[in-house]
């Protein structure tokens, strides 16, 4: 019998435009280096292979020689990485962050893939406080991606959580809810240095 166990590629999205925050959230640095280079290293320690998901203008900015998947630009939102991704590799699991959780730590990637149901269309993390899937912090097997395509075909919301809630979905809580604190302004950044900066 076939092993139902998809390879798991990591995928950092950062192609987003960052409007809120004003400047590419990828390149702010709360540890020291880029968060797009820390995720990528974090995720790559668990991962067969690791991606970073970008528009074609950020590769100027790209002076580490990443492996990256292009933006086709053919889906809206967060879908357009993760199934541009899906496209290059339409076999694998994703585990899939966005570029703008500075409080996602090495123990809750390995507890999020540790956790993982591949028989599930996807298993996500969700906060204790809402309960509701965090798409981009979650892994997606190829089969949900495929019935995102066909939801995305017929859907009035290119939400990437509302295909989650109605999806086949493994919900896990991470140890600390902090960790998918997001930063999308620089409200968020500078609420964020001051939490990392605290004893």
């Amino acid at each position: 019998m076939k092993d139902p166990t998809a390879p798991l590629y990591g995928l950092i999205l950062s192609g987003g435009k960052s409007s809120r925050m004003g400047t590419e959230k990828a390149l702010l640095e709360y540890h020291g280096l880029p968060q797009r280079d820390l995720l990528y290293q974090m995720v790559g320690q668990v991962c067969e292979h690791t991606f970073l998901s970008m528009r074609e203008e950020q590769l100027v900015d790209l002076k580490q020689p990443f492996p990256y998947i292009l933006d086709k630009n053919e889906y809206k939102g967060p879908f357009n990485g993760l199934l541009s991704a899906h496209a290059t590799y339409p076999t694998v699991a994703w585990l899939v962050f966005a570029c703008d959780l500075p409080l996602l730590d090495q123990e809750a990637i390995a507890q999020l893939v540790r956790e993982r149901d591949p028989h599930k269309d996807a298993t996500s993390f969700a906060t204790r406080q809402t309960g509701l899937p965090e798409p981009l912090a979650a892994i997606w097997e190829p089969r949900g991606l495929k019935k995102a395509i066909d939801y995305l075909y017929g859907a009035q919301s290119s939400c990437p959580r509302k295909f989650l809630i109605n999806a086949d979905t493994k919900i896990i809580f991470p140890e600390n809810d902090r960790v998918l604190m997001n930063a999308n302004s620089m409200e968020d950044f500078k609420r964020i240095q001051e939490i990392l900066q605290s004893p």
